[in-house]
């Protein structure tokens, strides 16, 4: 059979070439995710380069079986925010507000969560699982995410630094990293408001090519040897994180109370569920591909979705879900799934660039001496300030992707406002995703209770809320 009629390529009004183009753009779109995810998960104590290898090879995996079963032009790849959940507050440790579980209890964790998605999804309840969730909650979870990306980039950047006694304070924006930082916030920026495609990715080139520039001309500390960096990095050692989520299952429950895993379960499973399905709808809506307002092979996508989070898992990396930058391919001309076969083969050839990983990703160790006076007199730091200079101008442009859902929240209503509000700031004040939705959930079934509104609140909600309130009663801390 050929491509033509596999794909049904003319019947979507798209042709060959207009596919492949697609298939690439959508490819560049989404590669920032190959060097950033590896600078995350290595936060939680996971090898960088078997990071990068998995990211790559699952997230291809996952593409190509979209492509091929469901025939749809939608890349899947790890999701930002959840990985984010996955570092910081599943396997944070508790006195910075994480819950203290391994990576390897996280992987399983995850698993749990990405089994039941797929039994949900082969179930067809996706529908009744989306519905249950508040529209104004769905848009502050999405901001107050976008928000900690971006708090976590400029701490990343030198930008923000902890002070003894206001938390937190601008940081010394003399030393040669921060700068480093605003080279590429400025950088990305200028690319994304001329519309170039791929502009994440060239900015991050363009970064660190800046700083290695600057290290070898002005000797500079900008923390870069390109040439050494890439030399000295072997081939990833796969087995660090590959299959490590079998492990994780041996202690998940016995190390941690029951209500801990399943609060971790179900915030995984929540946020998989209405993510992936918002980006699937949003995507496909501009491509012109929904029929009476239904996603096509809607089992299909969804499984895929659901079966790329436990690939994801086994590989050694975390949510693998529908990525929003397939919308970029779309808008090259990506009808079918022969654009995500184009995008997944790429994927695959991308594992040979494992050696940029730990140039891309280098993280920079700055001694308080060498902040400057400023920063040592008014600022009790920590001993060092680790930066990331070229990852961390990425994670903060992504907040401000993530941001605008707020102006889809009702805020002339304050029992759909109030509960908005603290999911987003509660996100930020406790760095906890999992403490954002609490609270959100929370305040939100209590004010429609207390407000003569208790039938505009869900039952899930209610029941969910319980749950929380529970959760901090008997299992937190």
């Amino acid at each position: 059979m050929s491509l033509e009629k596999y794909f049904q390529i003319k019947e979507n009004g798209s042709t060959i070439g207009r596919e492949i183009i697609g298939g690439a753009t959508t490819f560049v779109a989404l590669s920032y995710i190959i060097f950033v995810q590896p600078a995350v998960l290595s936060a939680c104590g996971m090898d960088s380069s078997a990071v990068m290898f998995a990211t790559c090879l699952c997230s291809a995996l996952t593409t190509l079986l979209m492509g091929l079963w469901a025939n749809l032009p939608i890349a899947l790849a790890p999701a930002m925010g959840h990985n984010f959940f996955f570092a910081f507050t599943v396997c944070g440790a508790a006195a910075i507000g994480g819950m203290g579980f391994t990576w390897q209890e996280a992987l399983a964790a995850n698993m749990i969560g990405g089994t039941i998605f797929l039994l949900i999804s082969f179930l067809g309840l996706r529908a009744a699982i989306m519905n249950a969730i508040p529209e104004s909650l769905k848009y502050a979870i999405a901001a107050g995410i976008g928000l900690l990306i971006a708090f976590i980039g400029l701490q990343w950047s030198g930008i923000i630094v902890s002070h003894s006694s206001t938390y937190v304070t601008l940081g010394y924006l003399k030393n040669p990293v921060t700068l480093l930082s605003l080279f590429g916030i400025l950088i990305i920026g200028i690319l994304l408001s001329l519309h170039i495609r791929g502009a994440i990715l060239i900015g991050m080139a363009v970064t660190a090519l800046g700083g290695y520039l600057a290290t070898r001309w002005w000797g500079q500390n900008w923390g870069y040897s390109l040439v050494s960096t890439a030399v000295d990095m072997g081939f990833p050692q796969v087995s660090a994180t590959a299959g490590k989520a079998f492990g994780g299952f041996e202690t998940l429950f016995h190390n941690h109370s029951v209500s801990a895993v399943l609060l971790v379960i179900f915030v995984f499973l929540l946020l998989d569920v209405f993510d992936s399905i918002g980006t699937l709808v949003g995507v496909i809506e501009r491509a012109g591909l929904m029929k009476n307002g239904q996603l096509p092979h809607a089992r299909q996508t969804l499984m895929t979705d659901a079966i790329g989070t436990i690939i994801g898992n086994v590989g050694g990396t975390s949510t693998i879900s529908s990525y929003v930058e397939s919308s970029a391919g779309v808008a090259a001309g990506a009808r079918t799934g022969l654009a995500s076969v184009v995008t997944g083969i790429l994927l695959l050839l991308s594992i040979f660039a494992y050696p940029l990983v730990g140039v891309l990703g280098t993280v920079v160790s700055l001694p308080a001496a060498q902040l400057g006076s400023h920063m040592v007199n008014q600022v009790e730091v920590f001993n060092h300030v680790n930066c990331y200079p070229v990852i961390a101008p990425v994670l903060i442009v992504i907040g401000c992707y993530m941001l605008p859902t707020v102006r889809s929240i009702q805020w002339d209503d304050f029992s759909e406002a109030i509960p908005a509000f603290l999911t987003i700031v509660i996100m930020q004040f406790a760095m906890s995703i999992t403490d954002g939705i609490a609270w959100g959930f929370v305040s939100f079934a209590l004010l429609k209770l207390f407000t003569g509104k208790a039938r505009q609140c869900p039952v899930m909600i209610y029941i969910c809320s319980v749950l929380f309130v529970l959760y901090y009663a008997f299992g937190k801390g």
